[in-house]
């Protein structure tokens, strides 16, 4: 088994690069082996604006690079054993800059998926690393998630793009845990799990002492639209939520609860698709949940106490009838709130909100290749009235295998 597992994985690797196709193989023994993937590629200019107190600035930024979706290669075996379905998954998600440096011998490689799976009738048990579950949909309902989003450009530029993760939403991130899912047959999906618990970056404290785990869980709806000609109409209604406990010491001193909810509706006739999300959270700061960089996240003041931030995002999409062209747009924000101790800082330094809308244009050159066009104007606003505005543009190819 392990032979023949090692001999199919070489054979995935030495794929043309044209094919267009998931690759699956039938095992001797009854389990299967599939391979597949993406590889999409960037040009992303962005123009910035800078005011505030202080001074103003202005700078301009271009970049080849991958978009928010990184590229993927992802291995899966699946086999069914005492009435189990059993599987695998390890999903390698590199990207293809050079984080500013002309002579960076390998790009990036994010490891980002390494789970098993275990299921029946009775639901599926997840074990290992996977996206979160507290504002999961949100981010896969964005349309960025197939394009660049607000921060995009710029030399120097690693990782991933973040799409509206800041702007709209907190980035869930792929963490690790335990999560049980309910049977997949039925239009009401639960999963729920017990995460690897995260440090809580404050402005002078860190809580990293963290005695249990995170637990996360999403609700999940999918309700078809009655005499629709379209099978593909529908509705999607989902709500997720997340809470995690930590200390700043081991017995005694300041600890921190971090709690928040999250919910949507995506709504698909014809050729139009609306989706509507938003997020309320205690102690989770915004952009990157909870941990580093520290600009990133703000998510407890300097006496301890958690910020309150919130987000929400409206989009709207038409796939022109007997073409192969979509056009859509978005409008989204996140905020932060001031806590008391904030409100008594002069010229508070505090992000308030980040802003942007939004414009994209999508070509389907075939079932596996497609076009992006995407306009960007994004605002970024602190309670001392520091500002900066941007505008950027961006224009990517993604293939999907």
């Amino acid at each position: 088994m392990k032979r023949l597992a090692l001999l199919l994985v070489a054979v995935a690797l030495l794929l043309p690069a044209a094919a267009n196709a998931q690759l699956t193989m039938q095992m001797s023994n009854g389990w299967s082996f599939s391979f597949a993937g993406n590889v999409n590629a960037f040009w992303v200019f962005t123009k910035r604006n800078s005011s505030g107190p202080v001074a103003t600035q202005k700078e301009a930024g271009s970049s080849v690079r991958t978009g928010l979706l990184p590229a993927f290669a992802t291995f899966e075996a699946k086999g069914k054993e005492a009435g189990m379905n059993l599987g695998v998954h390890f999903g390698f998600a590199p990207q293809i800059q050079n984080a500013g440096a002309h002579d960076q011998f390998g790009a990036q490689i994010d490891m980002r998926q390494v789970y098993l799976t275990a299921g029946g009738s009775w639901g599926q048990l997840l074990a290992g690393r996977e996206l979160g579950l507290y504002q999961r949909q949100n981010i896969l309902n964005d349309a960025t998630l197939f394009g660049a989003g607000p921060t995009g450009g710029g030399v120097g530029a690693g990782g991933t793009t973040l799409g509206r993760i800041g702007f709209g939403y907190i980035y869930p991130n792929f963490n690790a845990q335990l999560t049980y899912s309910t049977p997949a047959s039925s239009p009401l999906a639960l999963s729920i799990g017990l995460f690897d618990p995260s440090a809580i970056v404050g402005d002078t404290t860190t809580f990293d002492k963290t005695s249990t785990p995170r637990i996360e869980a999403e609700l999940s709806y999918t309700l078809p639209l009655g005499g629709s000609a379209k099978a593909s109409d529908k509705v999607l209604l989902w709500v997720s939520g997340a809470y995690q406990h930590a200390d700043s010491g081991v017995d005694t001193g300041p600890s921190v609860n971090a709690e928040g909810g999250g919910a949507g509706v995506r709504v698909e006739v014809g050729g139009v698709a609306l989706v509507g999300s938003g997020y309320l959270a205690k102690g989770f700061g915004t952009t990157l949940m909870f941990g580093l960089p520290k600009a990133f996240t703000l998510a407890v003041d300097a006496t301890g106490t958690e910020r309150t931030s919130l987000g929400y995002i409206a989009q709207a999409s038409y796939t022109v009838p007997a073409t192969a062209w979509s056009v859509g747009g978005s409008w989204g924000e996140s905020r932060m709130l001031e806590t008391d101790n904030d409100k008594a800082i002069a010229a508070d330094p505090l992000l308030k909100a980040n802003s942007a809308a939004i414009v994209f244009v999508t070509y389907q050159w075939s079932k596996s290749l497609k076009h992006v066009f995407e306009g960007t104007y994004a605002q970024s606003t602190a309670f001392s009235g520091a500002k900066t505005k941007s505008f950027q543009g961006a224009t990517g190819l993604m293939l999907f295998f």
